[in-house]
C-alpha cells in the first residue's frame, strides 16, 4: 500500500491516473503510459537545443501550459528533466507572450510548467486573470507528482530535487512569493522586484515587501531590461538587498518586454538557459557565463552584469 499512497499524493485530476498506476503497479502488470495531453503543438522549430520541444496541454493539470521535449525517450535512470515553474507577466492566465522564449528553455532538456491553459495560435492576453503564486506551487506539486505515478509518461524522468521557479513581472513577484519553499533550488527574477510601496501596483500582484527577501534560500537572478525597464529600479534595489546569497543582476536595454517574443526568445532566453543548466544541472560551461571577470554576459553585446558571492 505504500505505493499507492505516493500516488495519492498526486491532484484530483489526475487521480485516476496514479491509482490505475497503482494497481498496474501492485499486481505486477505491465501498462504503457497514460495519454493525458490532449492538444500540442511545436512552437517555430521546436528550439536550439539538443531536444526539439513542444508546447502542450494535460488534462491532468488543466490550468497550465507544459512545454516539454518532444521525446521523453531520452530521460530516465541517466539523464532526468529538471522542473521550472513560471509565472506570466500582468498576472495573466496564459503564457502567450513568452512561448518563444520557454520552447527554447524547454529545448535544452528542461520540463516547464506555466500558469495558464495553453494559447491558441495568434492569442493575445488571457482569459481569467489575474493569477496567483498559488498556481506556482501547483505546478511544482503536479510534476512532483508526475514523477511518481507509474502511468504517467513523466514517471522517472525528472529530477525532483532540481526546481526552479521564474517569471516575468507580476509573475517575478509570484516567484519571490514562492521562492521559500524548501524544495526550489534556484529563482529567476525577470522585468521585476518588489515595489517599494506594495500596494501601487497592478490589481493581483502579491503584495510583497522588502523584507520578504530574507527568506529566500537559493541563488538569485535578476533579468532586466535596462534603465527603460519600468522594474530597473525595484529588481535593481532588490539585488543591493540581498547580501547573504549567490545573486546575479543582468541588463540589457530594451525596456520592459524584454526579448521573449523574439526568435528563440531572444538573449533573454540564451541568459536564462544558461542559468538553469547551471544551477539544476551543474553545467561548468554554462557556468562560465556567469562565473569571472567578465563573464560570459558581460561579453555578450548590450548587456551590463553585477554579482554578489558568485566567483
Amino acid at each position: 500500500m505504500k505505493l499507492l499512497n505516493v500516488c495519492l499524493c498526486g491532484t484530483v485530476a489526475g487521480l485516476s491516473l496514479y491509482l490505475s498506476g497503482c494497481r498496474s503497479a501492485e499486481t505486477g502488470g505491465r501498462s504503457h503510459a497514460a495519454v493525458t495531453e490532449t492538444a500540442s503543438r511545436t512552437i517555430e522549430d521546436g528550439g536550439t537545443g539538443p531536444y526539439q520541444a513542444l508546447m502542450a496541454q494535460d488534462n491532468t493539470l488543466p490550468t497550465h501550459t507544459i512545454f516539454r521535449p518532444k521525446d521523453l525517450g531520452a530521460f530516465g535512470r541517466k539523464a532526468k528533466l529538471p522542473i521550472v515553474a513560471w509565472g506570466n507577466g500582468a498576472c495573466a492566465n496564459s503564457p502567450w507572450e513568452h512561448v518563444n522564449f520557454l520552447s527554447e528553455i524547454a529545448s535544452h532538456g528542461f520540463l516547464v510548467v506555466a500558469i495558464g491553459p495553453m494559447p491558441a495560435e495568434g492569442q493575445r492576453g488571457g482569459p481569467g486573470g489575474p493569477t496567483k503564486s498559488a498556481l506556482m506551487t501547483e505546478a511544482v506539486n503536479w510534476a512532483i507528482a508526475q514523477n511518481s505515478a507509474p502511468l504517467s509518461q513523466y514517471y522517472h524522468k525528472l529530477d525532483v530535487s532540481k526546481i526552479a521557479v521564474a517569471g516575468m513581472s507580476c509573475g517575478g513577484l509570484q516567484t519571490l512569493e514562492t521562492a521559500p519553499d524548501a524544495r526550489i533550488a534556484t529563482a529567476m527574477i525577470c522585468n521585476s522586484g518588489i515595489l517599494g510601496d506594495p500596494g501601487s501596483g497592478m490589481g493581483g500582484m502579491p503584495k510583497l515587501t522588502k523584507d520578504y527577501l530574507d527568506k529566500l534560500h537559493t541563488p538569485v537572478i535578476y533579468i532586466l531590461g535596462g534603465e527603460r525597464d519600468i522594474a530597473y529600479k525595484n529588481g535593481m534595489d532588490d539585488f543591493r538587498r540581498i547580501n547573504r546569497l549567490p545573486v546575479f543582476a543582468a541588463n540589457l536595454n530594451v525596456g520592459h518586454g524584454g526579448t521573449y517574443s523574439k526568435p528563440h526568445g531572444g538573449d533573454f532566453a540564451v541568459v536564462a538557459t544558461a542559468w538553469l543548466q547551471w544551477q539544476l544541472k551543474g553545467d561548468q560551461q554554462a557556468a562560465k557565463m556567469f562565473e569571472g571577470d567578465p563573464c560570459g554576459v558581460a561579453r555578450m553585446p548590450g548587456w551590463k552584469v553585477e554579482k554578489k558571492d558568485i566567483p
